[in-house]
């Protein structure tokens, strides 16, 4: 009978973590998608690059913060 392997727990919470830095193609279709809402018009693609870094960046923060339960006392 074959023996089949589980995950470790260390190997499932890796797994489950959440990245922090957009990835090289998720940069680059922002970046496409912002020459887009310009309309295709020439510009500096590096803008373009930068700006998607920068929102995705603002994205990636902005659900970190949402996930922490902060309580405020009144």
């Amino acid at each position: 009978m074959a023996r089949t392997r589980t995950a470790s727990s260390a190997t499932v919470k890796k797994a489950s973590k959440v990245r922090s830095q957009p990835n090289h193609d998720e940069i680059a279709l922002r970046a496409y998608h912002i020459y887009l809402e310009r309309g295709g018009t020439p510009a500096d693609p590096m803008q373009d690059w930068l700006q998607a870094e920068q929102e995705l960046l603002g994205t990636a923060k902005k659900s970190r913060r949402k996930s922490k339960v902060v309580s405020i006392a009144a």
